[in-house]
């Protein structure tokens, strides 16, 4: 699935989230990001309480999977439909929020308009943001175009009035299903849902070294500074720093540009992204603080090159810390997790604990890591086939979508019941 955000694909899918939310009663609302904001109406409305919302995103990565972010819309959407169809009542608004550009591919802050509703963005920033991938038909989605979020936003029709910002759309709470993207689930052999209590932290920088453009046919090898040759041996050793350091950190490099990029010129310029993560936020900027300082002299030592290069540029684009989540919100998830567990089991309360991972930390990003900053928030995951993710072959089976669904629905509306309804509001309660 190839469904990059603010497309005309994904203003199909958009349109399609519109008419599901409203012919399931509820109201919908767009923001300043775009974001569609879908709620079914509670028992105290109209008093103004903020809802219990159920979030995830539409976009996908360039050759991302039918499921990252999906699956928490499709069962939100499931949610709010067996809550219509059973009668069912809640204290709070009970909706969904559709998060814009969660994955950071087509416009590259990942999460952005999550985080420009939690403050930690500025609008500017997000709306200025410029492609990187155009937005044209099949065979042109490669090489960035000029168009920015704004633009894009106003093209499809999404450029909603409606604020951005969580003092003014609050939620009481946010909750999250997601597949695992990883292995852990799958691996144990037996674990069905896993209970999330926290996210990494992670940097990303932006890099660029520099060397010396020349002939690659009249150039000697002792008269070379070759920047992707630098660059090489820059992201090797970086990698080799990484797994030296014992306290779980990982390095990757997901972007890569060769300038000028043409045939018979030796690379003078040589741009990339570096993506640096740990579960310890202490130990990420520790091994963040002397990353430099050891590349630089890499870059200017290069083992290939007998002229130095230099790193120009050395930009940090995001910084995002562990988030825990909240107690409250975690309880709720793991006791629906046991609740739902259980009876497919037929009641054996042993062994739905021994089917449930408690205590998850999310490798990746995801909005309920801005949410956490601003709201009560938490995760459930669900697994993923092989631990595949942003692939094609990404695949979670029909049973855990379900289990993951059902797990979402009791875990909201125990939420509700247990930590939203007024102490005076025992009559209400009844007559749910």
């Amino acid at each position: 699935m190839n469904r990059l955000a603010l497309t005309d694909a994904d203003k199909n899918v958009r349109d399609w989230f519109v008419e599901e939310a409203k012919g399931l009663g509820c109201q919908v609302c767009v923001d300043e990001m775009g974001n569609i904001w879908a709620t079914r109406p509670g028992m105290s409305t109209p008093s103004g309480l903020p809802p219990v919302m159920m979030g995830s995103h539409l976009d996908t990565q360039p050759r991302g999977g039918r499921y990252d972010g999906i699956l928490g819309i499709m069962a939100g959407l499931e949610v709010l439909r067996s809550l219509e169809e059973t009668g069912t009542k809640t204290w709070r608004p009970i909706g969904i929020v559709c998060w814009t550009n969660e994955e950071g591919a087509r416009f590259p802050i990942s999460m952005v308009s999550s985080g420009v509703w939690t403050g930690c963005v500025p609008l500017s920033t997000a709306h200025s943001l410029t492609e990187v991938f155009a937005s044209g038909g099949p065979g042109e989605e490669k090489g960035g175009g000029r168009k920015t979020i704004r633009q894009e936003l106003e093209r499809i029709g999404y450029l909603g009035e409606q604020k951005c910002d969580w003092r003014e759309m609050p939620m009481a709470a946010h909750f999250e299903l997601h597949i695992e993207q990883g292995p852990i689930l799958e691996s144990s052999g037996k674990k069905k849902v896993g209970v999330v209590v926290e996210s990494q932290a992670y940097k990303w920088f932006t890099v660029e070294v520099e060397g010396r453009e020349a002939h690659t046919g009249t150039t000697p090898y002792n008269q070379r500074a070759d920047a992707l040759m630098a660059a090489a041996e820059i992201i090797r050793h970086a990698r080799a720093l990484g797994e030296k350091d014992g306290r779980g950190i990982l390095v990757s490099v997901e972007v890569f540009q060769v300038y000028p990029g043409s045939v018979n010129t030796i690379p003078g310029r040589v741009g990339f992204s570096f993506d640096v993560r740990s579960a310890s936020t202490e130990a990420l900027s520790s091994f963040v603080s002397t990353l430099r300082p050891e590349l630089e002299k890499v870059a200017a030592n290069a083992q290939h090159n007998s002229l130095p290069c230099k790193i120009t540029r050395w930009e940090e684009t995001t910084d995002s810390p562990a988030q825990l989540f909240h107690a409250k919100c975690i309880a709720a998830v793991t006791q629906s997790a046991l609740s739902v567990l259980a009876e497919e089991v037929g009641g054996d309360t042993k062994r739905a604990k021994e089917l449930v991972q408690e205590n998850m930390t999310s490798g990746a990003g995801h909005d309920s890591v801005y949410t956490a900053k601003r709201c009560p928030t938490s995760m459930i995951f669900v697994p993923s086939k092989g631990g595949i993710s942003h692939h094609p072959e990404e695949f979670t089976s029909e049973e855990d979508c379900v289990r993951g669904a059902r797990v979402l629905l009791e875990g909201v509306v125990r939420f509700d019941r247990d930590v939203c309804w007024p102490e005076d509001g025992g009559r209400a309660r009844e007559e749910c």
